[in-house]
């Protein structure tokens, strides 16, 4: 299937590992010109030169936190002066630190604030106005299955990451008439690095081993594995594509059957 990809324009945030990079990856390898942004450090230039290697595509590399609201907004405004355009903006952060509700204060509110919902708030608004006067654009948000079922231990991912959906739901109405469209992605439990910290963590607290926890988690889900970072950027392009013009508002959990809901 031609997914329409050739020469379009994605601006990736936290594309420099896990799930960000999985996702700029394959939609070099369909055709699209990337900008991939994430902090400073040598993780970053050395995955657009993977990516570039690869694919052979074009992939500039934007160093930026999006905690700060001058640079999350500063990502996207050079990405676009670099190509004169966006087509495709896909927000990323990871997630804040899994902690139970006593154990964050006031600085920790803030920051699972800034890091998941604001920087998604900031990152959309610099890129809608070009995609309204094009006429043609699709937003797309790594937010968590735990929006849909809340997993004990991350109150701040659950609760920003549901901030996410709120926002993306009423502004993809918004933006339908423009052929705009905004979705949300769910992962669930996938073999990134943060889910192999959180493993970590975990176990700590637990008195056992990552291995055990991980071993747990697949226990939970229908198919007796963790994802993978492709099988997650897969669901990413399509929705980026042509071919999802009639998508727009939905919240898509990749997770295995881990969730257990209808809805």
């Amino acid at each position: 299937m031609d997914l329409g990809l050739k020469d379009k324009v994605a601006v990736v945030a936290g594309g420099s590992m896990g799930l960000g990079k999985a996702v700029a990856l394959q939609l070099s390898r369909e055709g699209a010109k990337i900008a991939i942004g994430a902090l400073d450090d040598p993780e970053l230039p050395k995955a657009a030169e993977e990516i570039k290697g690869e694919t052979g595509g074009e992939v500039i590399a934007i160093p930026v936190d999006v905690t700060i609201p001058e640079q999350a907004k500063n990502f996207v405004r050079k990405a676009i002066e670099h190509y004169g355009t966006i087509d495709i903006l896909v927000n990323n952060a990871g997630g804040p630190p899994a902690a139970t509700f006593l154990d964050i204060d006031d600085d920790l509110w803030i920051f699972g604030f800034k890091l998941n919902l604001m920087s998604t708030i900031l990152m959309t608004r610099e890129a809608v106005p070009t995609m309204k006067e094009k006429r043609w654009g699709r937003i797309i948000n790594m937010t968590s299955v735990a929006v849909k079922q809340p997993i004990d231990g991350l109150i701040l991912s659950n609760t920003m990451r549901s901030g996410v959906i709120g926002m993306a739901k009423t502004l993809s109405n918004e933006l339908a008439p423009f052929n705009v469209t905004v979705n949300n992605v769910c992962p669930g439990y996938t073999m990134t690095d943060r889910v192999k910290k959180l493993a970590e963590v975990t176990a700590e607290k637990e008195g056992t081993t990552p291995e055990e926890i991980i071993k747990r988690w697949e226990s939970t889900i229908p198919m007796g594995r963790l994802g993978t970072p492709q099988e997650f950027a897969n669901l990413v392009t399509f929705l980026a594509s042509e071919r999802s013009s009639y998508i727009t508002g939905a919240s898509i959990q990749i997770d295995g059957g881990y969730y257990k809901g209808i809805m």
